[in-house]
């Protein structure tokens, strides 16, 4: 059974990870914060990029509320497993130096995330609570 502490400390992991993410996505989308496609606007959004940003945007929001919050991380989680694959590995093994670091952090964030799920103080808790029965009446039924 998790602490008071844990699901705060878990919410504060989930929210501040998904605002992070979601400003990738509006770099890449929107051009925002420098930008990244050609002359530092947004890229394409029939793109292997456009995709990514509007998962990294829109996917990450339902996380940062605590909304279909495993499937969304688990997809979020998978996304950041093709970025590494596709763009950071082939320019050698070590995150730090191919720049892969950050994505593989996200990966194992997002996993830890769908395992989890939403917590206590996500929309998933308040739209989705299921009447608990407790333990010892579950058995004596």
């Amino acid at each position: 059974m998790r602490t008071r502490q844990q699901d705060i400390a878990f919410t504060l992991l989930r929210i501040i990870a998904a605002f992070l993410m979601m400003q990738h996505g509006a770099q890449k989308l929107f051009g925002a914060l420098g930008g990244m496609g050609p002359a530092h606007g947004g890229v394409p959004l029939v793109s292997l990029m456009g995709l990514a940003g509007v998962i990294e945007t829109f996917v990450a929001l339902l996380v940062l509320v605590g909304l279909f919050t495993r499937p969304a991380a688990l997809l979020l989680s998978g996304e950041m497993a093709v970025a590494y694959f596709k763009a950071h590995a082939p320019h050698g093994f070590w995150p730090l130096l191919n720049h892969g670091d950050l994505p593989v952090l996200f990966c194992f964030v997002w996993l830890l995330v769908a395992t989890i799920g939403g917590g206590p103080f996500s929309l998933d808790a308040l739209l989705f609570r299921r009447r608990r029965i407790p333990a010892r009446e579950a058995r004596a039924s």
